[in-house]
């Protein structure tokens, strides 16, 4: 893949962007996280191939946000996501020859808008109560990890469903951020030699990422800025409130 002789202005424009969000989504809000696999995946002829195209340009991403918040990360969390995500990827792979581009937007898109839907329903449910919890049923926890892993390896758009488990955890945004961080590097450098096995990580792919790595940096920095703007309150509502909306838009 030659982007000198397949990109178009747009094209170029639109990757930009999406690099840009990247850098955004992995220091400051993570809700942004499905617009640019959605401009992504406008720009590359499948959602498959912007799948391994953009993986670099999350990890150096992710590479950048753990040097930021990795004291506020929050391992007990970890501990019990990582292994089902892990398994997730396992899963995700053996399933992403059998289903369509079609498809996996379709799945992807109803799973992300019913745990938003979950998640609303939670905090209303506590503020109508005057409880808060930072505890999910050991059985969510686990299907959230298989989730994350199974979306991740699909369409990079395990995000969304992270952004859901740990606002529902209620955690601080830095806690939140740090804990984001850790998580998908620890994923993205583990499902990469199963993307590369599918040959959706090309040095043509790779040499597209190089000139777009200034981008996402520029993105974290401004993300990084976006942070410090918005309170616990706001972080949480913008999160959710993306996320929802970028669910109900990859089903549109």
């Amino acid at each position: 893949m030659s982007h000198a002789i397949f990109f178009t202005h747009w094209q170029w424009a639109l990757a930009i962007l999406g690099a840009f969000l990247v850098g955004v989504s992995k220091t400051g809000i993570s809700g942004l996280g499905l617009i640019f696999v959605g401009l992504f995946a406008t720009v590359f002829s499948s959602s498959k191939e912007s799948t391994g195209a953009v993986l670099p340009l999350l990890i150096f991403g992710d590479i950048v946000a753990v040097a930021t918040y990795r004291a506020h990360a929050q391992w007990r969390h970890l501990w019990r996501l990582i292994p089902a995500a892990a398994l997730g990827v396992v899963l995700g792979y053996g399933a992403l020859s059998r289903i369509s581009d079609h498809e996996s937007r379709v799945l992807v898109g109803l799973i992300i808008v019913a745990l938003a839907c979950m998640s609303y329903w939670q905090r209303f449910h506590q503020t109508h109560n005057g409880t808060v919890s930072d505890r999910l049923h050991p059985a969510l926890t686990v299907s959230a990890g298989i989730l994350a892993g199974i979306i991740t390896l699909i369409a990079n758009a395990a995000g969304p469903v992270m952004a859901i488990y740990l606002v529902s955890m209620r955690l601080p945004k830095l806690q939140y951020v740090g804990t984001s961080a850790v998580f998908f590097l620890l994923i993205n450098l583990f499902k990469l030699p199963f993307i590369a096995n599918l040959g959706l990580v090309t040095p043509s792919s790779l040499a597209l990422n190089i000139e777009l790595l200034p981008v996402v940096l520029l993105g974290a920095i401004a993300g990084r800025w976006l942070l410090t703007l918005v309170n616990q309150n706001l972080f949480e509502n913008l999160v959710l409130a993306l996320t929802l909306a970028s669910g109900i838009l990859m089903l549109l």
